[in-house]
């Protein structure tokens, strides 16, 4: 089932995978080491009336955190209890509770409203929104439909951030080779308009971080993860072994399934690598990027990629398994 169209004053969705990839932003950083997307915080500071928001409840769906987390910060940044909130927009404050906790997922009428009034952006809220209630929560297109059926929305068109939009244009690319490893075309897709909705809520988290490259990673990495089938905790990705440009070029049907037997051995062994390492060959090996180009995606220090790259390099000439020697004498 797929989400309903958002708004008409959404961004353009991804661009298809181009001829060429576009070098990714050269980003202004300050000098700190790098870290990935900040939690978000789970209660407000000292000396706020009201009580402090509680944590999100343990099964919330990381589909439903994408919006989620955003808005939480929002309210804690307002310095609005739920009281006074509850009073702006008409709801009850238990109701506010316990859609700050994931508890209840609200329909669009009464998140809406929400977003107005704490100024976050409503177009990516409403897609990730919509996503969540089709993916995880089983409602209907209808429910969906239904449920933003009363709101009026404003006519005013909410563009995206200047550097924002900048910065998509200049990494989706990039991203959507990583993401293609994983999942398939039309979820690759969809994956990634998500991660970008989810880092365009949380952008100004992104500048304010140590490198907006190393945050916009963690979370579009954070997404694809979350789309990928895992088994025993690893990614399960051999299909991918069927993609590889070296199999494509080979027209020989048995030494493509010699081919084959390998590129799966150095997948299963990969599923192993520690994430750092594991994402560096990923965009290396699978997905042909230079070390350089690898590093400026990641937000990473390239002396720090070229380490992860060398040790994943080291593992993965013991985990797998020494060619046949096929000069060797036969009885």
């Amino acid at each position: 089932m797929t989400a309903p169209s958002a708004p008409p004053d959404e961004p353009e969705p991804s661009s298809r995978r181009s001829a060429s990839r576009p070098a990714p932003p050269p980003l202004q950083t300050r000098q700190a080491p790098p870290a990935g997307p900040a939690r978000f915080p789970a209660s407000p500071g000292k000396g706020r009336p009201g009580r402090p928001l509680g944590q999100i409840t343990a099964d919330c769906t990381s589909t439903h955190r994408a919006w989620l987390e955003p808005v939480r910060e929002a309210y804690l940044k307002s310095g609005l209890t739920m009281s006074q909130l509850g009073s702006r927009l008409h709801i009850s404050k238990s109701k506010i509770s316990e859609l700050m906790s994931g508890r209840m997922y609200p329909r669009w009428e009464i998140l809406y409203p929400l977003a107005v009034e704490l100024s976050i952006p409503y177009s990516p809220l409403y897609r990730l929104w919509a996503n969540a209630a089709l993916e995880t929560h089983n409602k209907s297109s209808a429910w969906v439909k239904d449920s933003a059926a009363r709101v009026t929305m404003t006519t005013q068109p909410i563009a995206p951030p200047l550097d924002y939009k900048g910065f998509r244009d200049l990494t989706q690319d990039g991203y959507r080779e990583y993401a293609s490893v994983f999942l398939p075309y039309e979820g690759c897709d969809t994956a990634l308009d998500h991660a970008y909705d989810q880092l365009w809520l949380s952008w100004p988290n992104a500048l304010a971080s140590p490198d907006a490259r190393r945050y916009a990673w963690g979370v579009v990495r954070g997404t694809v993860m979350s789309r990928t089938p895992h088994v025993d905790g690893r990614p399960e990705f051999l299909h991918a072994a069927f993609n590889t440009e070296a199999l494509q070029k080979i027209t020989d049907e048995d030494a493509a399934m010699e081919q084959l037997h390998e590129t799966l051995a150095l997948l299963k062994a990969m599923s192993r690598l520690p994430h750092p390492q594991f994402d560096v060959i990923v965009l290396h090996r699978l997905c042909g990027m230079p070390i350089e180009t690898v590093s400026d995606l990641m937000g990473a220090p390239l002396a720090t990629v070229r380490s992860n790259e060398r040790h994943a390099t080291r593992f993965l000439d013991i985990a797998l398994p020494p060619e046949p020697d096929s000069e060797g004498n036969h009885p």
